[in-house]
């Protein structure tokens, strides 16, 4: 398994035959090089979308327009970028559980907003949301856009994730003290990286405090388009 971030909350996840792609923002994502795009999105299977706002769906009409690949995302989101034309859209919910291949995708709550712009205003798109992902005897919790939430603690108890891919730059989300609390009270990670960060000079720019926190946690700081290499 390869987990590559793309930059901000934008990740790519190599796993058995599949490659997702989470909330895959380009254009304007100053973390990732537009000659990078391309290999970006290469060969996506699926595109996860966590919830509406600019830094994850902006791109994700135009990426499942030149891979192919079709989207999953919340009901009402799903809806929304239908009407934005999007072609190939999955809207489910909150517990459901779609499979691709072998690898399932459960839709797990998050504790956030969900909202496009369309003619300056915006627009409701549901409940913003995280996922668990498993395959190849791993179990990876992107928790999406969130603040620590008393809902980790089942997620945590019920799907047991070893992996944990959290949002922790702080201001729109937890911050990295937070993603550190979150982690030990609620979860038994042996893996954890840091997401939705170093971006804007809002969020937090590194992830030695929550290096620190989890003594015995293998905390990896992403570097942009380098794989993170699962066994």
């Amino acid at each position: 398994m390869n987990i590559i971030w793309l930059g901000h909350g934008s990740f790519r996840i190599e796993i058995e035959d599949q490659v997702l792609l989470i909330d895959p923002w380009l254009h304007g994502n100053p973390m990732l090089p537009e000659d990078q795009h391309e290999a970006a999105i290469a060969g996506a299977t699926q595109i996860l979308v966590t919830h509406g706002h600019f830094d994850h769906t902006a791109d994700v009409i135009e990426v499942a327009d030149r891979t192919g690949a079709p989207m999953v995302t919340m009901v009402e989101l799903a809806k929304v970028l239908t009407g934005k034309g999007a072609k190939q859209v999955t809207g489910f919910n909150k517990g459901g559980t779609l499979r691709f291949g072998v690898v399932e995708v459960i839709m797990v709550p998050a504790s956030h907003s969900s909202s496009i712009e369309i003619d300056g205003s915006p627009k409701y798109t549901g409940a913003e949301v995280g996922f668990i992902i498993k395959g190849e005897g791993h179990t990876i919790y992107h928790s999406g856009d969130t603040t620590i939430m008393a809902d980790m603690d089942w997620i945590g108890d019920y799907h047991k994730p070893d992996i944990g891919i959290l949002s922790a730059g702080g201001f729109y989300t937890m911050d990295m003290a937070g993603a550190a609390y979150a982690a030990k009270r609620y979860f038994n990670f042996k893996t954890v990286i840091p997401g939705h960060y170093r971006t804007f000079p809002a969020l937090e720019q590194s992830a030695e405090a929550l290096a620190a926190a989890l003594p015995g946690v293998d905390v990896i700081e992403p570097q942009v388009m380098t794989p993170i290499l699962i066994g």
